[in-house]
């Protein structure tokens, strides 16, 4: 009888350890053109992001998300509820910006600007002040414990909450409001969500960017797996030159290398240890990599300092390594292109042209209707007048949609920037007229800008409420 068995091989559970404790990561401080480079898109960042809250225009904030009025000022702009859609459209324009610059720089996002590297690099900064360059921080981690390791864990720890705690403070106080946010703290008059959500984004950061770091990108980010999806052969990726660099090995300064049979790698490992991700480069592309060409200034400054070439490890294409010229003209980079274009107009063009003035009617059901004297129905209706303007305005209701009709107020009334008015509204109607639909909008006590006309049923006697 054949055997169909399939056989089995015993596999050494070491080798594939899928809870193995976390090795930290020793990085080494580097300077180099990138680095700069990162530096100077790191602090706007930064600036943007700690600075706003103090902006005020007028009495309130420059971007204040208002939740409890559920107003949103961006600026010069107050956004309503009603338009989230607008939302969903920046963060569409946000994806297609990615794809974009993903396919044409690789990911500079992750690299240079995203807030898990610039965060992560203030947190390294502050472990560096605290305890020394890299080769003391080894030693400091395998040293039993002293009064001058507890000094300096005090400290870099006491930096890591310090820059959290400002990192919670700033992020709440985007949707409570920086002075308040401090006042209220200062008299313990602090509301409990506020606390809670204060002390959420501190412990937050203070975990990502303190003890998580680099497993943040590796495991919990999913731009790190679906970016290959995103890459053709003209995306600029770091790489390390395989064929210059190999055979790697030590030799002195002003020996050729060839004689020795050897690339001019010369195995410092400078790339690895300035990597935040702790991965070897010279292992080909990986998902890791961050393109943050930290390794690239390390490697530059060592082939420097042997005397070859820059480049050993540098942003390069694979059409670059295959000999073949970059091009742009790339059905993939150009579809990005022309969506997110096409998306950008038409986001502007809606916040642009958006209404400033919006009314809702509700009809008063306590009262379908009411009969009057004077061979007369009168309706009743609750007008809920937004003026999404930047500045406070008298408004007038017009009624139209039938002949012989009245209505109160007919005075203007003011309603001020970002707030809602409530506006009671009587309709009047001769009781002959029957199945009748009006229409109500607001407009400008002196100009003759409108808002969107709302229809509202009008009931009379004799008829059923639509």
């Amino acid at each position: 009888m054949k055997n169909n068995q399939i056989p089995i091989q015993e596999v050494d559970s070491s080798v594939y350890n899928l809870y193995e404790k976390r090795e930290p990561i020793f990085t080494r401080r580097i300077e180099g053109f990138y680095q700069r480079i990162r530096t100077l898109t790191g602090w706007p960042l930064l600036l943007g992001y700690f600075l706003t809250p103090w902006l005020e225009l007028g009495d309130r904030p420059a971007i204040l998300f208002d939740l409890p009025a559920r107003q949103f000022h961006i600026f010069w702009l107050t956004f309503w509820p009603q338009e989230f859609v607008l939302l969903g459209w920046a963060l569409v324009i946000a994806a297609f910006a990615l794809f974009f610059f993903t396919n044409l720089f690789g990911r500079v996002w992750c690299g240079y600007t995203c807030p898990q590297t610039v965060w992560t690099a203030m947190f390294m900064w502050a472990e560096q002040v605290s305890e020394g360059d890299r080769q003391q921080r080894i030693r400091l981690n395998g040293a039993s414990w002293s009064l001058d390791k507890l000094l300096r864990r005090t400290m870099k720890h006491g930096l890591w909450i310090a820059i959290a705690l400002l990192t919670g403070v700033t992020f709440v106080s985007y949707f409570y409001g920086i002075k308040p946010l401090l006042v209220d703290a200062m008299l313990l008059e602090l509301p409990t969500v506020a606390i809670f959500w204060c002390g959420f984004f501190t412990l937050a950061t203070y975990i990502n960017a303190g003890w998580m770091r680099e497993q943040v990108c590796k495991y919990m980010c999913p731009y790190a797996r679906f970016q290959s999806a995103m890459f053709d052969k003209d995306t600029l990726l770091v790489s390390y030159d395989k064929k210059r660099g190999e055979a790697r090995g030590a030799r002195k300064r002003d020996i050729d290398p060839t004689s020795l049979g050897l690339g001019e790698c010369i195995d410092c490992t400078w790339c690895v240890q300035v990597c935040p991700t702790g991965i070897d480069i010279r292992d080909g592309l990986q998902y890791e990599c961050i393109n943050c060409a930290a390794c690239v200034d390390a490697c530059n400054s060592i082939m420097d300092k042997m005397g070859y070439e820059r480049g050993l490890i540098a942003y390069t294409t694979e059409h670059k390594e295959e000999g073949l010229p970059w091009t742009w003209k790339r059905p993939r980079l150009i579809g990005y292109g022309l969506a997110m274009i096409l998306m950008v107009v038409v986001f502007a063009f809606n916040v642009t042209s958006r209404e400033l003035l919006a009314i809702d009617v509700l009809k008063d059901r306590s009262s379908l209707y009411q009969e009057l004297p004077n061979q007369r129905v009168q309706n009743s209706y609750l007008v809920k007048a937004m003026n999404r303007s930047s500045l406070g305005q008298n408004f007038v209701i017009v009624v139209s949609g039938a002949d012989d009709l009245d209505w109160t107020p007919r005075q203007a009334f003011y309603v001020d920037a970002g707030v809602v008015e409530d506006v009671a509204l009587s309709i009047e109607l001769p009781d002959s007229i029957q199945n009748q639909r009006l229409n109500v909008y607001l407009q400008w006590a002196d100009g003759e800008q409108l808002s969107t006309v709302t229809e509202v049923p009008f009931i009379g006697p004799g008829r059923s409420y639509e």
